[in-house]
């Protein structure tokens, strides 16, 4: 057989090595809604679930997956609300990070996804760590990616939501509609990067523009006032940090103005085999670094993981 060619179903043509490397985008109907989702990889690799955060999507791996494809089976899901996947109207889909963990929960296991890395990045820390508190036994590692759980890395940035936590009245929800404007976006993306010739503008106006569809300054709105609740999880992600020791990897751009590097750092204190790399850049790493945290990806999947036998 053609050492670039991979085995299929039984009475199904192998696949060229060309075809298991290219992205798929699909949809999957989990509870009566569609998932959008990107896939590459085999699907007999060790699988790694990539998961988005505020406010952008599935679209921020674009330059990741690639990277991955070659060795493991590569899933990255856009959340309820976000990117391509439906954003169901708040009357029928309560806007909670426990009701987008239970969304991506049920996700996986309607694809067939059984055992999996979670590559967690700002919302989708608190969404993945759910599900490893969920199900330990299907979390073969963690790669945080400015993925907080820890109090010590919460920026100042946070004040303002803060306040609309200990305060929900009107007047602080209104306040946090700053964050939702283009302008804050691309300073999201900006913040913390020297050369910022190597952003891609597309990221951040296509974040924008799914922003400003109507009714989903509302949802964010919500998920907000919700993250009160992630940090109220915070004692019981550190737990499971410390009894399950996880293989865990945090790479983690120095200058996020939300996520400070003392919440990349804390990771060590309650699982001491973790590896915390710095990248000189902003919340977005993988817009200006994304070849150097694959290879810190796969230098400790290969170490940590062992892989199932080719299909070749």
């Amino acid at each position: 057989m053609d050492a670039n060619a991979t085995r299929g179903s039984p009475g199904q043509p192998a696949k060229s090595l060309e075809e298991v490397l290219m992205i798929k985008y699909q949809h999957a109907t989990v509870d009566g809604h569609k998932i959008f989702y990107r896939e590459a990889g085999s699907k007999t690799a060790p699988a790694i679930l990539l998961l988005h955060g505020f406010p952008t999507s599935s679209h921020m791996f674009r330059n990741l997956i690639p990277e991955l494809a070659d060795r493991y089976h590569v899933v990255a899901p856009d959340l309820p609300g976000f990117g391509f996947s439906d954003a169901p109207d708040r009357k029928q889909f309560r806007y909670t990070f426990e009701n987008l963990a239970r969304a991506i929960d049920n996700f996986t296991q309607t694809i067939g996804l059984e055992r999996f890395a979670i590559y967690v990045f700002d919302y989708g820390a608190p969404v993945g760590l759910r599900l490893a508190l969920a199900h330990p036994e299907r979390i073969t590692a963690i790669i945080s990616q400015n993925g907080n759980a820890y109090e010590e890395g919460l920026s100042e940035g946070w004040n303002p939501i803060q306040k609309y936590w200990k305060q929900p009245n009107a007047e602080n929800r209104a306040a946090l509609r700053e964050f939702l404007k283009p302008e804050a976006t691309k300073w999201q993306y900006s913040f913390g990067v020297k050369d910022t010739t190597l952003l891609a503008p597309e990221a951040y106006e296509l974040d924008s523009a799914l922003l400003s569809r109507p009714g989903n300054d509302e949802i964010q709105l919500d998920l907000f006032l919700d993250y009160a609740s992630n940090v109220a999880l915070y004692p019981k992600f550190q737990e499971y940090f410390r009894a399950k020791r996880p293989p865990l990897l945090a790479v983690w751009g120095k200058s996020d103005p939300f996520f400070l590097p003392p919440g990349a750092e804390a990771f060590k204190r309650d699982n001491p085999d973790a590896e915390v790399h710095f990248f000189e850049t902003g919340h977005f790493a993988l817009e200006t670094h994304a070849e150097e945290i694959a290879r810190a990806i796969s230098d400790l999947l290969g170490r940590k993981l062992t892989r199932k036998p080719s299909a070749a």
